[in-house]
Formats: structure tokens, C-alpha cells, sequence
């Protein structure tokens, strides 16, 4: 009910009317089942206007800390995660890694929407990185549908490190559901998973136009932080 009430009566009516969006191949979105709604990453404020232009619920796996804050702030915070469909995971890898791909196919299993941002991080320049190969393997074990969906401007709208959004209009893009019925049964194959990545890394390529740079976003991330230092 949360969700419904700050989607349809809050945020939703006040996002429409300041922002002005502009949609592309809504209808590509199957109306009922399991799918997976996979992202480019420019702006954290992808995660506002992408549920919004969809008429079903769609959840999306968030990292932790977002939960975790305190006072007034992270009262906020929180609710912000949770009106917009966010599921806290932990991402520091290793075992935490199969549990939020659990997580992943515990939605999918109930019949759900799972929004996914195959790079992992936000992208640090607007270009697009190497995806990462969870999205495969969730595609594969729930044999569920992928659509693409590319975020267009939203990196001017809200840019890394700024508090407050500027006016600009944003897009959105779906493209047709992809099918890799062709890899069922091979989830295990890591050289078929990569397979998989790329191939979708492909398609959102196209749709977005964004440079293509074959490295992860996060190993950029962690050279600029130390460059900063």
C-alpha cells in the first residue's frame, strides 16, 4: 500500500508534471509473469523514474547501507528505498553474492518484476561498462524473459555528487524481450553466462548509443578513488 500511494498519489503525479518524461516501448513489458527489467545506470534518480513509467510493481536490488542509516536522514533514506521497491542486499561478494541472487529469483519465483543494472555501480562518466554475469544466471535458473531499458539524460537531471535534481526531461527506452531459452540448463557454463552478459550488454548499447568500455564501472570507481587520495 506504501508503494502504491507514494507511486500513484506522491511522487508519481509530482515526477510527471516537473519532469516531463518521455517513453518509448512501454508495450514491450509483459502485463503479468516473471521478468527481469534490465537497466543502464546514470543517476541514481534512474530508480524514481523507472518504476513510475511501469504499470507493475517492479523491485530492485539495492545495496545494504542504504538501510542501515541513522537519524532523520536515514529515516528518509529508507523510506525512499522502500517506496521505490528497493530490497537491501549485501554486495561485498563471495557468499553474500549468492544470497542476493536468491533474493533475485525469490521475486522472480512469486511471479514479479526484477529490476536489475547489469553493470552493478553507476556508470562514473556516462559511458557503459561491462556487465556483470548475476543477470545471466538469473535469467537462466527462472527462465524468465529480459527486456532492455535504457535511461536517457537522467545523468544531467541528477549528476554523481549532487543533492538536488535539475529540471531536464528525461527518456526512457524498452526494447523487445530478449530469449535465451537457447542456454537452458546451462547456468553453470561460466563462458555461456558471459555469453549471455554481453549479448544484453549489446542490445542496451544500441538502444542508449552510449560509448561501450569493455572493463567494469567499479574497477574505474576504485582508480579514481585513489587517484583522489
Amino acid at each position: 500500500m506504501f508503494y502504491w500511494i507514494m507511486k500513484n498519489v506522491i511522487v508519481g503525479p509530482l515526477v510527471t508534471t516537473i519532469f516531463r518524461p518521455w517513453v518509448v516501448g512501454a508495450e514491450n513489458v509483459p502485463a503479468h509473469g516473471a521478468a527481469i527489467i534490465a537497466s543502464n545506470h546514470l543517476s541514481v534518480i534512474d530508480s524514481i523514474f523507472l518504476p513510475l513509467y511501469l504499470n507493475r510493481r517492479i523491485s530492485f536490488l539495492a545495496k545494504s547501507d542504504y538501510f542501515t542509516g541513522k537519524g532523520i536522514k536515514g529515516w528518509a533514506t529508507r523510506a525512499f528505498m522502500t517506496a521505490t521497491g528497493q530490497i537491501p542486499i549485501d554486495r561485498s561478494g563471495g557468499k553474500a553474492s549468492e544470497a542476493s541472487l536468491n533474493t533475485g529469483l525469490a521475486v522472480l519465483g512469486r511471479g514479479e518484476m526484477l529490476g536489475i543494472y547489469p553493470e552493478g555501480t553507476r556508470s562514473p562518466d556516462a559511458r557503459m561498462y561491462r556487465g556483470r554475469t548475476g543477470v545471466a544466471r538469473m535469467v537462466l535458473e527462472a527462465r524468465v524473459p529480459i527486456i532492455p531499458v535504457v535511461m536517457v539524460n537522467t545523468e544531467h537531471i541528477m549528476p554523481i555528487g549532487t543533492r538536488l535534481p535539475h529540471i531536464k526531461r528525461p527518456g526512457l527506452i524498452f526494447g523487445e524481450p530478449l530469449d535465451f531459452s537457447r542456454f537452458e540448463g546451462l547456468e553453470g557454463d561460466r563462458f555461456i553466462l558471459r555469453s549471455v552478459t554481453d549479448e544484453l550488454m549489446y542490445e542496451l548499447q544500441r538502444l542508449s548509443q552510449q560509448e561501450y568500455v569493455d572493463v567494469y564501472a567499479t574497477s574505474v570507481k576504485d582508480k579514481q578513488a585513489r587517484v583522489s587520495r
